[in-house]
C-alpha cells in the first residue's frame, strides 16, 4: 500500500503523504519539471533495475537541454535511486525520479538554484490497482488528429513534464474512438511514436522504426535495436509514412513499464499481435536479458543488493 512507501526528498527519506509541494510553486504552474521512470524486475539472483546508468545519463541530458542545473552527480544518483528500492523493500515494480522546482513562482523564469530531487519506488500490483501498465496484454491503436510536438519549438529529446500534455491530448483521442494506444505523426506527416511509447513495425521480416529527430531518445527503444543486431534480425530506422504503418505484418509499441506490447490491430487493419514471428522473438530476447539468461546484454542489468 502507498500509505506504506518512503519517498527520497532531496537530502532525506519522508512518508508517501508528506511528499507535497505547493500548487503556486513554478514546477506545478509552469510544468518545469523532468523525470525518468525506470523498470525494476524480479529475478532469480534479486531485483535488478533495467538500465539504470543509461536512464541517469538521460536524466541529466534533459536537464542540460533545458538550462537546469542538478545539485546531485550522477554516480551518486544511481546509488540513490537503490537505496530507495531497498527502503521500499520491493522486488519488481516502477522507480521515478523527478527534478522540480518547489519555489512559488508567478515568472516565467524558473527560480536561478538546482532542482530539487525526489525518488519514489512502487509495485503496481500492489500499490496502484489500476495502473494501466499491463505487460500481458494486446492492444489497438490509432493515428490521432493530434501531430508529435516540433523539434524546433522544444527540445523533444528532453523528458519535461510539460512536453507530456502532447501525449495526453493524443491517448483522450484514441480512447474516445475506442482505441488503447495513440500513434502520433509529425509534423512532417511522417510516423513519429505514440504518447509515452516508441513504435516498431516489421515487414517482410525488417524491424522498422521511425529514426531519431523527431522523437524521445527511448532506452527500450535503443534496447530492441541493440538486441535485433546482435540476433541477426534485419532493422532500419527511417522515415516512416503512415501507408507504410497500416500495411505492416507486425507492430508494437515499446517503454519503460512494457518492452513490447504487440499490436493487434492498427485503425481498421487487424495484425497478429504476440503471435507475430518478430514480435515474439524480440519480447523472448528482452525477457531473457533482463532475467541474466542472455549473458551478453549483463551490463543492463544493475543489481539492486
Amino acid at each position: 500500500m502507498l500509505n506504506e512507501r518512503w519517498i527520497f526528498s532531496d537530502d532525506k527519506f519522508i512518508v508517501w503523504e508528506a511528499a507535497t509541494v505547493h500548487v503556486a510553486s513554478h514546477s506545478f504552474a509552469r510544468g518545469s519539471a523532468i523525470f525518468e521512470v525506470l523498470s525494476l524486475h524480479e529475478t532469480a539472483t534479486g531485483p535488478v533495475i533495467f538500465r539504470l546508468d543509461e536512464h541517469v545519463r538521460r536524466f541529466f541530458r534533459s536537464a542540460h537541454l533545458l538550462g537546469m542545473e542538478l545539485g546531485i552527480t550522477p554516480e551518486a544518483l544511481m546509488e540513490q535511486i537503490k537505496e530507495t528500492v531497498r527502503k521500499n523493500k520491493i522486488q519488481k515494480g516502477v522507480i521515478k525520479v523527478v527534478g522540480y522546482h518547489p519555489e512559488i513562482a508567478l515568472d516565467i523564469l524558473p527560480p536561478a538554484r538546482p532542482l530539487s530531487l525526489v525518488i519514489f519506488a512502487v509495485d503496481p500490483e500492489k500499490d496502484l490497482p489500476h495502473f494501466s501498465g499491463d505487460p500481458s496484454r494486446e492492444a489497438a491503436a490509432c493515428i490521432p488528429a493530434w501531430r508529435k510536438l516540433d523539434p524546433r519549438t522544444v527540445p523533444v529529446e528532453a523528458k519535461a513534464s510539460a512536453n507530456y500534455l502532447n501525449g495526453m491530448v493524443a491517448r483522450l483521442e484514441a480512447r474516445k474512438k475506442g482505441f488503447d494506444y495513440a500513434i502520433m505523426l509529425d509534423t512532417q506527416g511522417f510516423v513519429a511514436e505514440g504518447g509515452t511509447e516508441s513504435i516498431f513495425i516489421v515487414k517482410d521480416g525488417i524491424l522498422m522504426t521511425p529514426v531519431a529527430g523527431t522523437v524521445l531518445q527511448s532506452i527500450t527503444r535503443k534496447s530492441l535495436l541493440e538486441l535485433a543486431m546482435k540476433k541477426g534480425i534485419a532493422s532500419k530506422e527511417l522515415r516512416i509514412p503512415p501507408e507504410q504503418l497500416l500495411g505492416a505484418d507486425e507492430a508494437f509499441l515499446s517503454c519503460t513499464p512494457f518492452k513490447v506490447l504487440p499490436l493487434v490491430r492498427i485503425e481498421d487493419r487487424s495484425l497478429p499481435g504476440a503471435s507475430g514471428p518478430v514480435t515474439q522473438r524480440l519480447a523472448g530476447l528482452m525477457e531473457d536479458a533482463i532475467d541474466g539468461k542472455e549473458t551478453a546484454f549483463s551490463e543492463w542489468r544493475f543489481p539492486v543488493d
